[in-house]
């Protein structure tokens, strides 16, 4: 997109009707990072366990064995740890909040002066933070509200444990998948020249695919970010497939 088209859409995006529409819309907590990270995991690990594997010199139908062992065991390891973790911080939060509304009943003076303070911090003063504080205070969930975003630091939504836990493994066990893909059609359908090679060249694009697909989420160029995903799977495929040829040479 040309600027002066940016410039006219977010202009676009700045009348307020527009502003009322999105401000009044229910906040979605996304679920983005949780699919990136099973999605990078499940790349790494799979295509870690098929270049030990092939390190070793072992049979192909052993690669694929260990990798969907690999491809379910570790995607519902991963799920399980990200729901339980994800539920932690749901009820961390939930925990959070009945305690500030707590205080705000039983010692609503000193909750007041909480707010004074956060908002002199802010560089308010004199009458205008005193209405502030009035406003805030006189409504008893906006100013619980304002305790736990600006006190705690927590924000107002948060992610489903399960869709959370869901996110990572399916992304784990679809992108993990693709270092089995050559050796799977090897075995099954017809003759690959060279599995490995072709295992870890579609990974290699899985892995840069992902980085950069994160890329406009965290502000950096999705070249950059690519490139920087495939040089971490490419370290970890490469430790694991040296390991398996120094356990190979030890046997």
């Amino acid at each position: 997109m040309s600027r002066p088209a940016r410039r006219s859409t977010l202009a676009e995006q700045h009348t307020p009707r527009a502003i009322a529409k999105r401000l009044a819309s229910a906040r979605e907590p996304s679920y983005l990072h949780d699919f990136i990270y099973g999605a990078i995991d499940g790349a790494v690990t799979t295509f870690a366990v098929v270049a030990g594997v092939q390190g070793a010199q072992l049979d192909e139908t052993v690669v694929i064995i260990l990798g969907v062992a690999n491809l379910i065991a570790d995607g519902f390891s991963m799920a399980v740890s990200n729901f339980l973790g994800t539920r932690a911080e749901r009820q961390r939060r939930e925990q959070t909040r009945d305690e500030e509304l707590r205080q705000i009943r039983e010692f609503p003076e000193g909750e007041r002066e909480e707010i004074r303070q956060i908002f002199r911090a802010k560089g308010f003063d004199g009458d205008d933070l005193e209405r502030i504080v009035e406003v805030i205070t006189a409504d008893e969930e906006l100013w619980l509200d304002t305790m736990m975003s600006e006190e705690h630091g927590l924000s107002e939504t948060y992610p489903d444990e399960l869709r959370a836990a869901a996110s990572t493994f399916v992304a784990f066990v679809a992108v993990g998948a693709i270092p089995l893909l050559t050796f799977a059609y090897d075995l099954l359908i017809g003759e690959v020249a060279d599995p490995f090679l072709w295992s870890a060249v579609l990974t290699g694009v899985a892995f840069f695919v992902v980085g950069a697909l994160k890329a406009p989420f965290v502000g950096r160029s999705w070249v950059r970010s690519g490139l920087e995903t495939l040089a971490i799977g490419g370290l970890a495929a490469t430790l694991a497939y040296f390991t398996g040829v120094l356990l190979q040479n030890v046997g």
